[in-house]
């Protein structure tokens, strides 16, 4: 894996934001926690989706997907208010809600520049901006929350036709300078058969354990692991929550060959305080390399915000699936959001 240090190393897109769109980004966000609390709120969510709107100049022509087959686009300079978040949780229902207003409110306007911000109602109590911190008891667990394992690359919400085409992970601590592995569909070499192979659907995906009990969800049902979108390849992808194993020999073969070559293009992407990564979620799978957590208050503590975009395509055929009975909650409906903010 290499290092992103910065964009002659590696086709990720680094964006610096200037001075001005750092404080109005920071003053919008205050001024909205001021007013209403927090984002819980129908009345913060249509106040958020107006003033992204409205955001013009720099802050319109960097907050956009990434344009690039990287996938991935980091955004520098948000501003936080360290002493004002205190210390990291011990899990994401520990945040204080009212102290992470204003960052969350942030986010939460860089997200609606790019689509429709949304949550899950069956994960972190539906809130659209997650809290990713490493908790005890789940230092060996497959999600986010893990600590001592490497996260293992993967489709965010892989399991869901609904799943974000792009989300934002914006770090507020990252002290031990903890690297999120990326890697993109789009910079792999297979061969013509194995890419046959995965483009049809022969396994389900999962969901995690974040979303509850494995016997209350429906029957699951095949998926692709590829697919092709206009602009090219694109990957739905979870190994620890898709059962590939039971599949026959030429389809393990052809996972087996997926994931080698995922991991021989994979980078290392080191977010600091105040930076905001728009990853492609139908390009690049993502994890993490593991850590020792301290558990004191100063560990990794990332936010993450998934994207609805509208105008992205999907294959037709996901429409049929019922994603386990898991639902989304949204910043609001797509025909609420004004046409601005859903560039």
């Amino acid at each position: 894996m290499t290092a992103v240090l910065d964009s002659e190393i590696s086709a990720v897109e680094i964006c610096e934001l200037g001075p001005n769109s750092r404080n109005l980004l920071y003053e919008l966000g205050r001024i909205l926690a001021d007013a209403y609390g927090g984002p819980a709120g129908p009345r913060c969510r249509h106040a958020i989706a107006e003033l992204a709107a409205g955001l013009t100049g720099e802050l319109a022509d960097l907050v956009a997907l990434p344009a690039g087959d990287a996938g991935v686009r980091v955004l520098r300079g948000l501003r936080l208010d360290s002493a004002e978040l205190g210390r990291t949780p011990p899990s994401w229902a520990a945040v204080n809600d009212r102290t992470g207003a204003p960052i969350d409110l942030q986010m939460l306007l860089l997200a609606t520049m790019i689509g429709s911000p949304f949550g899950w109602c069956g994960q972190q109590e539906g809130r659209l901006v997650n809290n990713v911190v490493p908790a005890r008891g789940y230092e060996r667990i497959q999600t986010g929350a893990s600590s001592e394992i490497v996260l293992s690359p993967h489709t965010e919400d892989a399991f869901h036709p609904l799943r974000a085409h792009a989300f934002l992970l914006g770090c507020v601590r990252n002290p031990d300078r903890v690297a999120t592995t990326i890697a993109s569909i789009r910079r792999v070499q297979l061969s013509a058969a194995t890419r046959q192979i995965l483009l049809r659907p022969t396994v389900p995906i999962l969901p995690d354990l974040t979303y509850g009990d494995l016997e209350r969800w429906p029957a699951a049902k095949p998926v692709p692991v590829l697919w092709e979108r206009p602009d090219g390849l694109c990957i739905r992808y979870d190994p620890d929550y898709t059962p590939w194993r039971d599949a026959g020999p030429q389809f393990r073969a052809a996972y087996a060959e997926l994931g080698a070559e995922l991991a021989r293009v994979a980078d290392l992407l080191v977010l600091e305080p105040g930076d905001v990564a728009i990853i492609d979620n139908d390009v690049v799978v993502h994890g993490r390399v593991p850590f020792t957590a301290r558990f004191d208050g100063t560990d990794r503590w990332l936010k993450r915000v998934n994207i609805a975009v509208a105008e992205r395509f999907r294959p037709a055929r996901e429409r049929t699936e019922r994603g386990y009975g898991q639902r989304v909650t949204r910043l609001l409906p797509p025909a609420q959001l004004p046409a601005g903010a859903r560039r």
